[in-house]
């Protein structure tokens, strides 16, 4: 007796089910607005980062040359 083939079907990601369900709930001018915004955020979010390590680097230098 042989037994039953399996089939193997991929499970999306969570990222790929939940873009799925964004792209059904939204048009595509909001999603890419959307979009748009988060990176506004993580670019802002990296030059933040940035200012901090100067003020680090100028803190350094102001205290070696008094």
């Amino acid at each position: 007796m042989q037994a039953a083939p399996v089939r193997a079907t991929a499970i999306p990601s969570f990222t790929t089910a939940l873009r799925a369900v964004e792209s059904l709930l939204m048009g595509s001018g909001q999603r890419t607005a959307r979009r748009n915004a988060w990176t506004s955020v993580l670019e802002d979010r990296r030059r933040a980062k940035d200012r901090v390590e100067a003020q680090r680097v100028l803190d350094q230098v102001t205290v070696v040359r008094p």
